[in-house]
């Protein structure tokens, strides 16, 4: 019992850590895309999207990275783009770039795994819009696209609420009250999973021995896992996808469970391909359904799996064929020391104190009744399931810190 509790309250500080490390970059992240996201308006983004081609990819791309948002966030303005007129694939690539070409997701990444995985998550988040363009004009889902858009044909969207240009809104009380309101839903939208995703990292890193990740990902961790085979390889890239498949967290959350995953001896590609897998988890596929019909969410599903897989593999080998393949010895995720008077303080508390007029801005706006709320796209089941899970998470963190004053 006494081991059980002292791994407990090691899991519970090894959480908390995780987050302290990160929490500046959620910060600015998130600072960041708030500002975007009401500066930039998404009627703009939806004429200047054609049907198909070059440009309408391009745009879409682009349009995406500017809105970078959690996945339920980017589902329902894929939706939203998609029933406007923009074609399947320009719409794909709209929901993998506010999913993948995320400025927060980044320096997240950068501050649990290192650089190599940023430029992973860069370089393989425009691979996977290609190839997703590619399987899609091999593929030519028309009857899919067709009834896809029938089913959508009575859901009515909202129009832009404000005229202003983005000079006029950085520079009116109203236009901070609205930043401030959109960096209060970015939270709401990802607390749940960001405390899910952290108290599972913590607890695997502190409580799961080894062998249970070297059985789940063949070759992690052998004498060959700096340099696995092929089969090895592309085995980690389909299980990465496969375990990320039944989670409920979020691609925010699901980074220090990466870390963990290499420190452990996960090859790059294996890495990657869970890091990509926000988007084939089981409610994003039940949203989709719900949006689009389930043939159309199962065919979307087939080809995020087919390009995660395609792409992981493809910067493995790209990496190993530069030199520039990541030390596993360069993540130790149980042996840090999280909380020192360093940079991460600095910036941690610069940080908080800008989260803190945000929030005096948020609570002006409600204050004077101009409040307003997120859809996820009427995710109930999903988000109540989330709620419970969280509600959990809290109390094992709790229970973990306070237990040893009870010894």
């Amino acid at each position: 019992m006494a081991e059980f509790t002292a791994l407990w309250h090691e899991a519970a500080v090894t959480t908390l850590g995780f987050f302290w490390m990160a929490l500046w970059a959620f910060i600015l992240g998130y600072v960041i895309s708030s500002l975007i996201q009401v500066l930039v308006t998404r009627s703009r983004m939806q004429r200047l999207m054609g049907r198909e081609g070059p440009k309408s990819m391009a745009l879409g791309t682009f349009f995406g990275f500017l809105s970078s948002s959690c996945s339920f966030s980017a589902l329902a303005s894929t939706r939203a783009i998609f029933q406007k007129g923009a074609g399947l694939a320009p719409s794909l690539a709209f929901l993998l770039a506010s999913t993948n070409l995320v400025i927060e997701l980044g320096m997240v990444i950068a501050v649990f795994l290192g650089w190599q995985f940023v430029v992973g998550e860069y370089v393989g988040g425009i691979l996977l819009i290609l190839v997703v363009w590619l399987l899609v004009r091999i593929t030519r889902p028309r009857r899919l696209e067709a009834h896809a858009r029938r089913k959508m044909e009575d859901i009515e969207e909202g129009g832009e609420a404000s005229g202003k240009n983005w000079k006029e809104k950085i520079t009116s009380i109203e236009g901070w009250q609205q930043i401030g309101q959109t960096y209060v839903m970015e939270w709401q939208m990802v607390w749940k999973d960001v405390l899910i995703g952290f108290t599972v990292a913590g607890i695997i890193s502190a409580m799961v021995p080894q062998s249970v990740f070297h059985a789940l990902f063949m070759g992690a961790g052998g004498e060959n896992a700096a340099n696995p085979g092929f089969l090895a390889v592309l085995a980690q890239a389909l299980v990465g996808p496969v375990a990320a498949f039944f989670t409920f967290i979020g691609s925010m959350g699901n980074i220090p469970l990466a870390a963990v995953l290499f420190s452990q001896g996960v090859s790059f590609a294996g890495v990657m391909a869970f890091i990509f897998s926000d988007l084939v988890v089981l409610p994003v596929l039940r949203i989709n359904a719900a949006y689009y019909g389930w043939k159309m969410a199962l065919y979307i599903l087939a080809l995020m799996l087919v390009g995660i897989v395609l792409v992981a593999v493809t910067l493995h080998y790209s990496l190993a064929f530069l030199g520039l393949l990541p030390d596993f010895g360069n993540v130790t995720m149980g042996e840090r020391e999280f909380f020192q008077l360093n940079y991460q303080l600095v910036l941690n508390g610069i940080l908080l104190a800008v989260t803190a007029v945000l929030l005096w801005f948020a609570y002006r706006a409600r204050h004077h009744g101009h409040g307003h709320h997120h859809d996820h796209g009427g995710a109930s089941l999903t988000h109540k399931i989330l709620r419970g899970l969280a509600m959990l998470a809290l109390a094992w963190l709790i229970g973990g810190l306070l237990v040893p004053l009870f010894d």
